[in-house]
């Protein structure tokens, strides 16, 4: 008995070491997960708005179900740092519309009106893109979440009859890293993001979107300037298979690093001061 009893002593330990080893790494690996988000989205970030204060040329575009053109707008969007931006609308149906976002607030500023109107970031602009997918161009500053884990970087179907396609090619997809993120206020376009970037270089390459109430808004797909060495984000492309079936096109045809003079933030400024270049 006394032997039998020094074995179970001695094999306990032996027994408990590796299960408390697979504890500490599993822990690990959570703790450096939940680390790796913030650093993560600021890399995605990069993406789409290099410098913190920028002017990006936007073209937005709707195609119908069947690829035929519908509908286009031009759009002039100063990203500034803090959370602000200015849209000025430059198609002849809008001229002289101003969209201004400061933090969580939005205007609309029309040009025979000496009154800004509140407007919500999923105010309609054309298509299945709002004013907060033009004006609003950072993650990192608005969303917490986690990393789900690597899963390939299958990309939404443009409709349904491609769905049975996509699933076929899953497997040769390359591998994508699964963030789940939650909104941190109350003012940004989607409440929840599930959002898969590269796994090398952590490009952005789809996401699907949802509102507060957790429905799915729309899916989003982004398209990088270069296939193998991704450095931009050159266009979104965003569907609504429940709505219309239309794909919005969102294309960024140029960026440049500016700074506008504050009185532009302002918006009581815009409307007495219509023009702006």
């Amino acid at each position: 008995m006394l032997n039998i009893y020094k074995s179970d002593s001695i094999m306990k330990p032996r027994t408990l070491l590796p299960l408390a080893l697979s504890l500490l790494a599993a822990t690990a690996t959570a703790n450096v997960h939940a680390q790796d988000v913030p650093t993560l989205l600021k890399a995605a970030d990069k993406f789409r708005m290099s410098a913190d204060n920028l002017q990006v040329d936007t073209l937005i575009n709707v195609q119908n179900a069947d690829g035929s053109p519908d509908k286009e707008r031009r759009y002039k969007v100063f990203a500034q740092a803090g959370r602000k931006s200015l849209v000025l609308m430059q198609s002849p149906a809008e001229a002289g519309q101003k969209v201004l976002m400061l933090g969580d607030d939005f205007w609309l500023l029309m040009p025979n009106s000496q009154r800004p109107l509140r407007i919500t970031p999923m105010q309609k602009l054309l298509g299945d893109a709002s004013t907060g997918d033009i004006a609003t161009m950072s993650w990192a500053e608005d969303y917490t979440g986690k990393l789900v884990g690597e899963e390939a970087c299958a990309a939404p179907a443009a409709n349904p009859a491609a769905v049975a396609s996509i699933a076929a090619s899953a497997a040769q997809a390359p591998t994508c890293l699964h963030l789940s993120l939650n909104a941190t206020r109350k003012g940004v376009t989607y409440q929840r993001i599930e959002l898969w970037l590269g796994k090398a270089r952590h490009e952005p390459v789809r996401a699907d979107l949802y509102v507060l109430s957790d429905k799915l808004a729309k899916q989003a797909r982004f398209v990088m300037d270069k296939a193998t060495t991704p450095t931009t984000v050159t266009e979104m492309v965003l569907t609504d298979q429940v709505s219309n079936h239309k794909t919005t096109h969102v294309r960024y045809l140029n960026r440049q690093e500016r700074v506008v003079p504050p009185e532009w933030l302002n918006p009581m400024f815009l409307v007495r001061n219509p023009p702006l270049e």
